[in-house]
């Protein structure tokens, strides 16, 4: 005859048991995100990529007779090669301009202009950049000897952030390849999503929630290329017309400043300020000064205009998560931080409006109604 334990012990024992699992599915979770997470940042930017080109992907597939692994190849060929080529002109310009200036400085032919006597009546910094000016143009070595010890830390600063750079080139390339095997399998991909969010948030409102993501996800995308595009046209078209050296590389460096949301003024400004050196300050370059100076700025006119476009949510909720999220995770931030805010802000009023009978207002009487009672009063 089998006895069954009492009620106490036996919640016990269940509690027990909840404890334990609760401990394993946590210390696996844990030891799943410890393996996953020298992916994450490779995996989360292919999503970003992959759900950005797709619409570019299903136009070719339906070209190429429906093969989306052809399709997809395609694309990330012709992506990478887009990249690649300006990179490889802005490097080869790079170390040709510094070699350039190593075999000056080792030949001796390196020689400064004495400066302007105007510039020793520039306000706070005139007499001090004078003075500098003149020894630099008559003693040029000892010069380079003094500023060396400050130099030095700051070339090595220069050499990290460039090697940041180029380990951040690479990981997107990766990130391209992968985002091409995501758009291969992208229906795939949609059902288990689809399943995804129906477990979590219920199958009634899982479709208009993924709708909702890809939509703010291709809107910033598409915002910050496309302005960053629009930028690259304009500022480089004011490089031709001035006669800028370099205006083709230099466009094609405006379009990744734009792209990697850095400002355009460490451009537009060195720039601006060759054009004065070169041709003096006349009306030319002066018109010069100011186009490029608010081409520079178009950012901030466009993106309010941009990069809430398709998507069911206010723009601001859009713009403020995109500069949050760039302040908070980089670049990568710019995607995730307005696809949380959004989902955020839909969760919010649904809630809201949860349970709420819809208000209705009496609509004011008209005139023709109200005056007969005003007779009978």
């Amino acid at each position: 005859m089998s006895s069954t334990p009492p009620p106490e012990l036996q919640f016990s024992r269940n509690l027990l048991d909840t404890f334990i699992r609760a401990a394993l599915i946590a210390i696996l979770v844990y030891s799943c995100y410890q393996v996953f997470h020298p992916f994450l940042s490779t995996l989360l930017w292919s999503l970003i990529l992959a759900v950005t080109l797709y619409p570019l992907h299903r136009i070719v597939k339906a070209r190429l007779g429906n093969h989306d692994g052809r399709s997809a190849s395609l694309i990330v060929v012709l992506a990478i090669t887009v990249l690649l080529v300006p990179v490889y002109f802005l490097g080869a310009s790079l170390t040709q301009s510094v070699h350039v200036a190593i075999e000056t400085v080792k030949n001796g032919t390196l020689h400064i202009p004495p400066p302007p006597a105007s510039v020793e009546q520039w306000p706070l910094i005139g007499p001090p950049l004078y003075a500098f000016w003149v020894q630099s143009t008559s003693d040029l070595t000892s010069v380079l000897q003094s500023v060396a010890p400050h130099l030095k830390g700051f070339a090595l600063g220069l050499l990290s952030k460039l090697a940041g750079i180029g380990a951040g080139f690479l990981v997107f390339m990766a990130s391209l390849v992968v985002a091409g095997v995501m758009m291969a399998y992208g229906e795939s991909g949609h059902k288990s999503a689809m399943r995804i969010a129906n477990r979590i948030i219920g199958p009634d409102r899982s479709n208009s929630f993924i709708h909702l993501c890809t939509a703010t996800i291709r809107a910033v995308a598409q915002g910050v290329i496309g302005i960053a595009f629009i930028q690259m046209v304009v500022i480089g078209l004011g490089f031709v017309v001035m006669g800028i050296p370099g205006a083709g590389l230099l466009a094609m460096v405006i379009l990744l400043l734009g792209i990697m949301q850095l400002p355009l003024p460490l451009v537009t400004i060195p720039v601006i300020a060759f054009a004065f050196f070169t041709e003096g300050t006349s009306l030319a370059t002066i018109v010069f000064a100011v186009y490029t100076f608010v081409g520079g700025l178009l950012d901030n006119i466009l993106k309010p205009m941009l990069l809430g476009r398709g998507v069911d949510v206010p723009m601001p909720v859009i713009l403020i998560g995109a500069l949050g999220g760039m302040l908070a995770g980089g670049i990568i931030g710019l995607f995730i931080g307005p696809v949380v805010l959004a989902v955020g802000y839909k969760l919010f009023w649904q809630w809201v409006d949860a349970g709420q009978a819809p208000v209705i207002i009496d609509p004011p009487e008209s005139a023709d109604q109200v005056a007969p009672q005003i007779r009978q009063g």
